[in-house]
């Protein structure tokens, strides 16, 4: 089957950051980047004229300033978007947006995929499209939904993942740097958990994304919260300080397990909810259990 190209608008001002999302898409092969110029006066003319060949944008925090991107909503200008930059618990551009920390650029493919889907999610609310009379005058979202659902079906990023892209079919060092990125990603949840929740759940939907677009087993994420744990509790012990709280961050995994199970639950098609499909659906999560990664 082949699979569906997607071209990204990257509104990036710092060079190294752009320089490492193009490896990073271009070694997923499914993403064609497109730097659109930040210049303010031009800025909208050039998205404009692009509008109809991106299907979603990446957004380093900072590129555009606050008016910037109140403009962008004001004139309907809405695409799925990845926001590059600190995980705040803030919204940058749309409630559909989805953040990753600029040092976890491995996960990149796997939010992008992400985003998409959140934003088609959003345009299904209530199980229908939105109608351009229910958006901002002059509004192309209601028209960009529907030209990325015709490419990728609603939903195809969930039921079409890409398995070339899933941990296990990596090769070696390129699973080793998806892993290592996953890890920092986690830490991120637990340094936030307890502290700043609205970015501990950023941090969550980062981790959980890319964990479910690379078939992550979840096994895998169990370890990797018991080596910072453990990690956490060794260091304590050698300042001479108590670590019997780090118990207490069972919690911060137990709702990554319930975002992770959430989003395999919603991957099945609601035409398709019979029990045979859970069957299916069951075996397939026992499969992914067993697998190596």
């Amino acid at each position: 089957m082949a699979v569906t190209e997607l071209v990204i608008g990257a509104l990036v001002r710092n060079e190294l950051l752009l320089k490492s999302c193009r490896q990073w898409l271009r070694e997923a092969d499914r993403f064609r980047l497109e730097v659109i110029p930040l210049n303010p006066e031009s800025l909208f003319d050039a998205l404009q004229a692009r509008w109809e060949d991106l299907d979603g944008v990446l957004i380093e925090q900072g590129a555009l300033d606050r008016h910037g991107l109140d403009q962008l909503r004001t004139q309907g200008m809405l695409l799925p978007a990845v926001v590059l930059g600190d995980v705040t618990g803030e919204v940058d551009y749309h409630d559909a947006e989805v953040h990753l920390q600029a040092d976890q650029l491995e996960q990149l493919p796997y939010n992008l995929d992400a985003a998409v889907l959140r934003f088609l999610e959003r345009s299904q609310a209530k199980g229908r499209s939105p109608s351009p009379t229910e958006l901002p005058q002059g509004s192309d979202q209601w028209r960009l939904s529907q030209r990325l659902e015709e490419r990728i079906g609603f939903l195809g990023v969930f039921y079409k993942r890409d398995p070339r892209l899933f941990l296990r079919n990596l090769p070696t060092d390129e699973r080793s740097e998806l892993l290592a990125s996953l890890e920092r990603s986690y830490r991120d949840v637990l340094l936030s958990y307890f502290r700043d929740p609205p970015a501990a759940n950023q941090a969550i939907e980062s981790f959980v994304n890319t964990a479910f677009f690379c078939d992550l087993a979840i096994t895998r994420a169990v370890e990797i919260h018991m080596k910072l744990i453990d990690g956490w509790s060794k260091q304590l012990a050698l300042e001479g300080h108590k670590s019997d709280f780090l118990q207490d961050y069972r919690l911060a995994l137990l709702d990554v397990m319930a975002h992770l199970c959430e989003m395999y639950r919603r991957s099945i098609p609601p035409e398709s909810a019979g029990t045979g499909v859970r069957a299916s659906a069951g075996t397939a999560l026992a499969q992914q259990e067993e697998s190596p990664s």
